[in-house]
């Protein structure tokens, strides 16, 4: 139901990542940069990538402070003008009803800002507050939602790989990158809302490769998420890195990534390891997009 709902008390709950202790001596798990060999000046050394493409959240900055963070900024404002709102709802109450909509408009669930807006425009009603209130309280999430504060390799990473490659933001979620710290590091972005569809789908990386005029040998995916990035990735024949800033195990159902690094300087390093060609596994193997303990 998407009405009555009771009041839900809590903040945002995160998935409490395995620490580098716990993850001992896992064999999937190598720091790339420590395998490489001696890399040459990347000026010299022509890559096999014309296409990058990049998950935001959890990649490039941390997701869940700022999420916290913008949601603290829209409920205060909600509060000041829709006391009946909040007097209801906590921000816990809000995201269930949010949820809700999602399971029962599935045609709208990957656009994050439509769901936000036509939550709050049915709860609005409800109460008898102007509709109007639901766009600003979204434009209020859009600026705090905005305020990311990059990993410390990201940007330096980034502005080397920028005159090498094509790169292009690509998200399940609604931070807009060009209104981010990091406007300046990508050619192009593609969200769910404009493919689309969210990921695992592939619409975000079609859309991308389509921008770019590349095949999917020619296209890299960086990203966090096993499932949503690497396995979504792999499945239409993009090679795909794990981006594993936080020492978690690999599941166990799924085939091993192409390479699993710590952080884009590792990635670089990677990069700069391959004159010609995907770089090559462990038995000498030209082993492409898509394989498996590719170092």
């Amino acid at each position: 139901m998407l009405h009555g709902l009771s009041r839900v008390r809590g903040d945002l709950a995160f998935a409490r990542p395995r620490s580098r202790a716990e993850l001992g001596a896992h064999p999937g798990f190598t720091k790339a940069a420590c395998l490489m060999p001696s890399a040459t000046p990347s000026s010299a050394r022509p890559s096999p990538v014309r296409l990058i493409t990049i998950d935001l959240d959890d990649t490039l900055w941390p997701c869940a402070p700022v999420i916290q963070a913008a949601e603290a900024a829209v409920y205060a404002w909600l509060a000041e003008r829709t006391p009946g709102l909040t007097d209801r709802f906590d921000t816990g109450g809000l995201r269930t009803h949010r949820r809700e909509l999602m399971l029962a408009r599935p045609d709208i669930a990957h656009d994050l800002t439509a769901v936000r807006r036509l939550s709050l425009r049915a709860l609005l009603g409800e109460l008898g507050y102007d509709l109007a209130l639901a766009d600003e309280a979204v434009e209020v999430f859009r600026r705090h939602r905005n305020r990311v504060e990059p990993f410390a390799d990201v940007p330096d990473v980034l502005a080397r790989l920028r005159p090498r490659h094509r790169l292009v933001a690509v998200t399940n979620g609604n931070a807009e990158v060009q209104a981010t710290p990091l406007r300046d590091a990508f050619h192009h972005s593609v969200t769910a809302a404009e493919a689309g569809a969210a990921k695992p789908d592939p619409a975000v990386f079609e859309l991308a490769m389509r921008w770019a005029g590349t095949a999917p040998a020619e296209t890299l995916h960086l990203g966090d998420d096993p499932l949503r990035d690497i396995e979504a990735a792999r499945r239409i024949g993009i090679g795909a890195v794990w981006v594993n800033r936080n020492g978690q195990l690999w599941p166990k159902d799924l085939p091993r990534p192409l390479l699993e690094v710590r952080d884009l300087v590792d990635l670089e390093a990677w990069l700069q390891a391959a004159p010609s060609g995907w770089p090559t596994g462990p038995s000498g193997r030209g082993d492409g997009p898509g394989a498996v303990d590719a170092v």
